[in-house]
């Protein structure tokens, strides 16, 4: 049975570097993001567009213009999230029922906000991927177009870092560098080595 770890931070926090370790060490991955991306030049560009005028452009949803059409609007999030959010879930199923059939023992699903959507209730266990306020801020900021404004805008809408850490089973602390992430990614696969997954998760994966 195929155990299933959700993997979840906020952002700055490292998780992309984190999950690429779990694919280094040849653990299946579904990335939540790269699903949303690719919806946003597949299947979810004609109820997108319905929804927000003005967000598509050549063909693609503009992430930067759906950003600014929902970013600090509740209403708007919440149209926005129910459009997606079941088109991913599709791909995350697909993905779940290939690796079954693969025979794989242990899959990671990266979910930004796995805690914040109830997500753990189809994993088996989360990792929650953490790092000091400061260092996240710093990380954060240093992007192209961030701006503190939209950092406060993107953090509220996240469960506090705290408080994710509270609900993990692992956390991993990407704060001390690379090789320090990596020790604690083979520790946690040296504890969930050839451990079963619950048939709850399995089942409200399938059925959710």
């Amino acid at each position: 049975m195929t155990f299933i770890l959700g993997l979840t931070g906020s952002i700055g926090m490292g998780k992309s570097t984190t999950a690429n370790l779990f694919r280094e060490r040849g653990i299946p991955v579904h990335d939540a993001d790269a699903s949303v991306h690719r919806l946003y030049r597949g299947r979810a560009v004609a109820p997108i567009g319905a929804a927000f005028p003005g967000v598509i452009n050549d063909d693609a949803v503009d992430r930067a213009r759906l950003s600014a059409a929902v970013l600090g609007k509740p209403e708007a999030l919440k149209k926005l999230e129910a459009i997606i959010h079941p088109l991913v879930r599709e791909e995350e199923e697909r993905f779940l029922s290939a690796c079954r059939k693969a025979g794989h023992g242990l899959v990671v699903l990266d979910v930004p906000l796995l805690l914040e959507t109830g997500g753990e209730r189809r994993c088996d266990a989360v990792l929650v991927v953490t790092a000091p306020a400061d260092v996240q801020h710093r990380r954060v900021l240093a992007r192209p177009e961030m701006t503190r404004d939209k950092l406060a805008a993107i953090l509220a809408r996240q469960m506090p870092d705290a408080e994710k850490r509270r609900r993990a089973h692992f956390l991993v602390d990407t704060s001390h560098g690379l090789l320090v992430a990596q020790r604690q990614v083979g520790s946690i696969l040296a504890v969930l080595a050839g451990r079963p997954g619950h048939a709850r998760a399995v089942e409200a994966s399938q059925h959710a």
